[in-house]
């Protein structure tokens, strides 16, 4: 797929992780594409993010367009032509806008669903929930910035936790076509993170049982970023596993 360069604003963009069993989480991912570790943990999440001024590069910012957006990530390495490579798989997107999920997989990479998205933001506090139109998709979390990971997180430190996820900025996203994932890099060019203490987080697919067993997955942490200005660059699709 050969989209144009978009740029646009991340006005908001809370990354909600979590820590996986790697076997259980190798199950849900597709060849060719293995978990990316943690310090021993397969790490696993839902991007929430909110997009404003998005138009292809040279278009002025008064014509792009905003939404909300969810993307549910997965950490992962594979190879390509022999060579190590490293982002995240994209089972599921979701999106407040219809053009979205009209022209996904055509105009915009992968698959998108329509969902309903409340959110309040006040000073340090966030609250969102999203529910799908296909009924697929719950999530709802609450929070306030902190100046700290939790204890329990996988990451030592909040530099481990940003560098990791940074390296994840190339993704594949699930299409239409059983066995074909669109790629997609988001290049920001002011990166910068700070936690959040979550005091409430539901999520249909990391509570599903069927795909989590008990003990499989917790909560590990939250990441906020703010103002990103950004780009996006189209890149080459995957096509099955054996075409590397």
């Amino acid at each position: 797929m050969k989209i144009p360069i978009i740029r646009g604003i991340i006005e908001r963009r809370i990354l909600v992780n979590f820590s996986v069993d790697p076997q259980v989480l190798a199950r849900v991912i597709p060849a060719p594409f293995r978990p990316k570790l943690a310090n021993g943990k397969g790490m696993a999440g839902v991007c929430l993010i909110r997009l404003a001024h998005i138009r292809p590069k040279y278009f002025p910012a008064f014509v792009g367009i905003s939404s909300e957006n969810a993307a549910h990530r997965i950490a992962v390495e594979w190879e390509r032509n022999g060579q190590p490579c490293e982002g995240v798989f994209i089972p599921r997107r979701d999106t407040s806008s219809q053009l979205n999920t009209l022209a996904g997989g055509r105009l915009f990479p992968g698959m998108h669903h329509h969902a309903r998205f409340e959110v309040f933001e006040q000073d340090d506090r966030y609250r969102i929930a999203l529910n799908s139109d296909d009924g697929q998709t719950h999530l709802r979390i609450e929070g306030h910035t902190v100046a700290e990971l939790p204890a329990t997180s996988v990451f030592r430190s909040l530099k481990e936790a940003s560098e990791f996820f940074e390296r994840g900025s190339l993704g594949y996203s699930v299409t239409a076509k059983e066995g074909e994932y669109d790629g997609l890099e988001l290049r920001s060019f002011n990166w910068k993170v700070q936690p959040l203490a979550i005091e409430k987080v539901e999520s249909s697919f990391f509570d599903d049982r069927a795909r989590f067993p008990d003990g499989s997955v917790s909560f590990d942490s939250a990441l906020l970023m703010s103002g990103i200005d950004h780009e996006w660059h189209g890149r080459e699709a995957i096509c099955c596993a054996g075409n590397q």
